[in-house]
Formats: structure tokens, sequence, C-alpha cells
């Protein structure tokens, strides 16, 4: 069977600021079957200045003159809140993650939450400390990659896998990641097997919702044999189509938002499953899992008996004696399948036969 997929339900900031909430969608996730939920970890303060304009898909409509910092603000969830839903996640027996979106942020989350590995987000495919802060920590990393193309991409796992080598004793802890430095870092072998190990790649597109026209999900076959990494897909569209499909390329790792009520006020909700349809994308993903199967081709056990029905042999069209010399209307090809093989067909013509057949006999 394939390699089970990693299923991580996004609750992201769909609390609204609520721990109730956030508690009430661990349950949620639970229920649904996912492997782990995630959520966002931030200071507003820390995370955007106070004149960032939101992006589109945050805005109410086209009188929002909101910016990012008001948006944040009232998302933001405290250290002993983070800790008790933490503590909730271990309780119910359900993985607990949150994306760090500052140094502060991913510190608290390794060092007192011990989360199980550092997610970076998209936006942050270029925030060069938190990559190397990522790394230093030594846990498994997943990149989300919106927006980025192939060369951000590779200039991101240079700042992850220099805090990976020093983590490692790879690379001097006093050392500088400068460019030269990360070049040389990322083509050492031993930092290779780290990022072959630890990391996977997330395509992404980011917009909410993303229509099916901009995923371009063959992008995860693309990164995969780019890199030679993990890959997974970070889903935005509406629906379970794209992450099962993504699935069906090869991704090991699927991330999908949800929420308790799509008609929720917040920027996310809308772009994002409700109970019913995490429980049904988790389903999928399963059977879809199982259905992959091994990248083999070969009869199945449960074929061999089918295949003796329904295959062919070669068979005598008429009364035949030793000595005969075998033409094309001397035989057929008809089931089962227990006598000589079909294809030799050609191979039987202008051969002489050593004994007599009767009419419907199996040509030895």
């Amino acid at each position: 069977m394939s390699k089970p997929v990693l299923i991580i339900a996004e609750a992201g900031v769909n609390h609204n600021g609520s721990l109730e909430k956030a508690i009430e969608m661990v349950d949620v996730a639970l229920e649904a079957g996912a492997d782990i939920v995630k959520f966002q970890t931030f200071s507003a303060d820390k995370l955007a200045r106070k004149d960032a304009q939101l992006a589109e898909y945050q805005k109410k409509g086209d009188g929002d003159t909101r910016s990012q910092w008001d948006l944040l603000k009232g998302l933001e969830l405290s250290h002993d809140e983070f800790t008790q839903i933490r503590d909730h996640c271990a309780a119910k027996g359900i993985g607990f993650l949150s994306t760090g979106f500052d140094l502060d942020e991913l510190t608290f989350l390794i060092d007192e939450l011990h989360i199980p590995l550092t997610k970076v987000a998209s936006g942050d495919l270029t925030f060069a400390p938190m990559l190397v802060q990522s790394g230093l920590a030594n846990l498994p990393t997943i990149l989300s990659t919106g927006m980025a193309n192939l060369e951000e991409i590779e200039r991101s796992l240079t700042f992850i896998a220099f805090g990976y080598a020093v983590s490692n004793g790879h690379v001097a802890a006093d050392v500088v990641p400068t460019a030269d430095v990360l070049a040389q870092t990322f083509a050492l072998p031993a930092v290779r097997a780290l990022l072959e190990e630890k990391v996977t790649i997330l395509h992404c597109t980011t917009q909410y919702p993303a229509e099916l026209d901009i995923l371009n999900l063959q992008a995860i076959r693309v990164i995969s044999d780019r890199f030679g990494l993990n890959v997974g897909y970070s889903d935005h569209s509406a629906g379970t189509l794209a992450s099962v499909v993504a699935v069906s390329l090869g991704a090991t790792v699927i991330e999908k938002h949800f929420t308790l009520d799509k008609s929720m006020e917040g920027p996310d909700h809308a772009a994002s499953l409700d109970p019913a349809e995490l429980h049904e994308l988790v389903s999928l993903i399963r059977q879809a899992t199982t259905a992959l199967g091994e990248p083999v081709k070969e009869c199945q056990p449960i074929e061999v008996s089918n295949r003796a029905a329904v295959r062919r042999s070669l068979v005598a069209t008429r009364d035949l004696a030793a000595g005969h010399v075998l033409t094309a209307d001397d035989i057929e090809c008809r089931r089962p399948g227990a006598g000589r093989t079909s294809f030799d067909f050609y191979d039987v013509l202008g051969t002489t036969l050593d004994r007599d057949y009767a009419v419907g006999d199996y040509i030895g």
C-alpha cells in the first residue's frame, strides 16, 4: 500500500480569537479522522505594521478600510490559551501543530509546546531568520510555497539546510549564512541527506478560495523532480477534489482549512470545509491511498483465477493427424487459458505434429 498521507486539518484563525471555538475545532478534526489540527500563533504587533493593507480575500467588501493589524489583533490567542489547546489535543489523541509567525512565537512553540515539526507559511518563504531557526530546531519542516517559483523555493531551502547543518555539527554555530556559505552548505551530502529525511515541500496557490484553473497541481511533480524531497499540497480551493488529485500526483501531506460554520465572519471561513466536508475529505484521501497501491504492475492474487478463465489457449479447429504441418486454418485461440498460451499462435505455424489431435483439443 502507498505511504499513508498525513492530513493536517488547518484551523488557522477560524476560531475568531475564541478559545472555546478553538477547542471545539480540535474535536471536529479528531472526529473527521485528521492526523493533526493546526493553528497559527502570532502577535499582531510583530506580524504587521498598523498601516499594512488587507489582502483582497481578507476584506469584507470594497468599503473595508481596516488594516491587517486590525484584523490580526482580533484573531490572536495567548500563550496560555495555546497551551490549553495543546493539552486538549494530547488528551484527545490528535496531533497539535501551530505555525509561528515570528521568532519568539516559534521558540515558544518549540520549547514550551514541543511541536513535532515546524511549519513555514507561504508568506514567510523569504523570511530568512525564520527559515534558519526552523532548521536549527532539527525537527521535520513543512514548507508552503504559495506565490513562489522554483528558484525562490531552492533559496528558501538553503536557509533551512543551513539551520540543519549547524544543529547537526556540520557548520559552526558562529558562521553567518551569507550567499557563499549557503551554497557550500547546501551542497554537502550530509546536509542533503538531512533535507531528504526532514523536509516536505507543499505546493500551494495563495488565493482564498483558489479556483480550479489556477491550482496548477502538476507543479507537485515538478517540485518533486526538481528537489527530490517529500511533497504535499496546501489546498485553498473549494471542496475536496483538488486534495484527492494531489494525492494521486504523489502528495504525502495534505493541509486543508476547515471551519465550524462557513457563514462565520472572518477571512478564511468561506474557503474552508465545514465539519461534514472535512470528514468526507479524510475518507476520500484514505480511499485514494488504498486505491493507489504500489508502483508496480503485476497480476494481483485475486486475478489469478480470472486469468485462466478469460485468457485464450491454442486449440485444434478440426481433427489433425500426427505428422501434419500446422497452418493458420488448423488452430484458433479460445478460452479458457488452460493450454498453450495464444501468445504462441505464430510460433506454432509450420511445425509438425508429433501426435493426433481431435477437434477442440489444446495444441501442446
